[in-house]
């Protein structure tokens, strides 16, 4: 479930999801003025809101969120906000898928450019773990899961959840097809990979001692290259 407004580290200088520097996550974001004459529109109204929720979010919960709060960290009207998104449960689902897209848009752009199948697998699982304790993209996933939801909901949730054992298949396809991966059976090394990322990520969002030293990306990524190395490649 990934993960911050900053994103994770990533190479080649690549920025985060929000094309901001990692040290700038431990920094609340300063709340916006808002120029009701001057209001923004559209996709810019739509994104700067989407932007300012993932950080409300983050700092306040779901359940003291107030939309009064995105307003006024967006630098827009309450009224502009609730324009845009009406109630709060539909709120959080387009954030959530909002924040995903963004995302997911960032690792296909570092994907394209990656020479192998084990680099994609590097940046999968880059941008699959937390960056940091506190990460806001994953504590928006947790506080979403967290919802009771209907059934509409539940099939948005479903269907990003997904995303990311899709990207994961075609990863591990290509490098089977090339020689490069073992010929694992991918439904269920896909299950157990995604299962032990997930594991990790919540170990970083609740700052678990073991990884202030250890890198849970160089754990992560040498336990799925043991499995996937094909055999004689000791």
């Amino acid at each position: 479930m990934p993960t911050s407004e900053t994103g994770p580290a990533l190479p080649d200088g690549v920025t985060g999801p929000a094309g901001v520097g990692a040290g700038a996550a431990a920094r609340p974001a300063a709340r916006v003025p808002i120029d009701r004459k001057r209001q923004p529109s559209g996709d810019d109204a739509r994104e700067r809101a989407m932007r300012a929720a993932v950080t409300v979010i983050a700092e306040k919960g779901t359940a003291a969120l107030r939309m009064s709060d995105i307003a006024a960290r967006a630098g827009m009207s309450t009224g502009h906000i609730l324009y845009h998104f009406g109630k709060k449960d539909r709120l959080l689902l387009e954030v959530l898928a909002w924040s995903q897209a963004d995302l997911w848009a960032r690792f296909q752009q570092a994907a394209d450019r990656a020479a192998s199948p084990a680099e994609k697998l590097d940046l999968f699982v880059r941008f699959y773990l937390p960056s940091h304790q506190g990460d806001e993209r994953y504590a928006l996933w947790t506080q979403v899961l967290a919802q009771q939801h209907d059934e509409a909901g539940r099939k948005i949730l479903t269907e990003l959840l997904d995303g990311w054992d899709e990207r994961l298949d075609a990863i591990l396809r290509e490098g089977r097809e090339l020689g490069h991966f073992a010929d694992v059976e991918l439904p269920e090394f896909t299950i157990r990979a995604v299962a032990m990322l997930s594991g990790l990520s919540e170990d970083v969002m609740f700052g678990r001692s073991r990884w202030q030293h250890t890198s849970p990306h160089a754990f992560a990524l040498s336990a799925l290259e043991r499995e996937l190395r094909p055999a004689g490649q000791g």
